[in-house]
């Protein structure tokens, strides 16, 4: 019977500069969920979020970009993902329904701890569903529809 050997000698690699220890990463898809605004009045009230996505991945014809949305744009944007791909689609964060309730003697769902606490899970959201997804996208025939406001 044969005993293995183990291969002992040294991988060629190539020296690094700088730039490649400093500069950015090859490929990269920073996305941040920040600056959640509370607008409008009584029933018309809500909270908006700022996404900001920022890649160098040559899928995205942009490089960097900024859009404000609300929690309703995400469960549009969920709805659409289940109904017309095949993307792995995670849950959001829930809608607390008991925090809408009057009476509450708290801001419900305009406090800035649950504000802050549903940032970070749309925040996780949209990380998940790019990181775990973006291979799909590159093959995709045709883009998402956008929701019109």
């Amino acid at each position: 019977m044969a005993e293995a050997i183990a291969d002992t000698r040294r991988l060629y690699t190539k020296p690094q500069n700088l730039n490649d220890a400093y500069g950015p990463p090859s490929n990269f898809l920073e996305i941040d969920v920040s600056n959640p605004e509370t607008v409008g009045v009584g029933r018309n009230r809500f909270t908006t979020y700022e996404i900001r996505l920022k890649t160098n991945l040559p899928i995205f014809k942009l490089k960097e970009s900024r859009v404000r949305r609300r929690y309703s744009d995400f469960e549009w944007l969920r709805g659409e993902l289940e109904r017309e791909s095949k993307v792995v689609v995670p849950p959001l964060p829930g809608k607390a329904l008991f925090r809408q309730l009057p009476f509450r003697g708290d801001d419900g769902i305009f406090d800035d701890s649950f504000i802050e606490e549903r940032r970070q899970g749309l925040e996780q959201y949209l990380a998940f569903l790019f990181t775990r997804n973006i291979h799909l996208c590159q093959n995709s025939p045709e883009p998402l529809k956008e929701r019109e406001l």
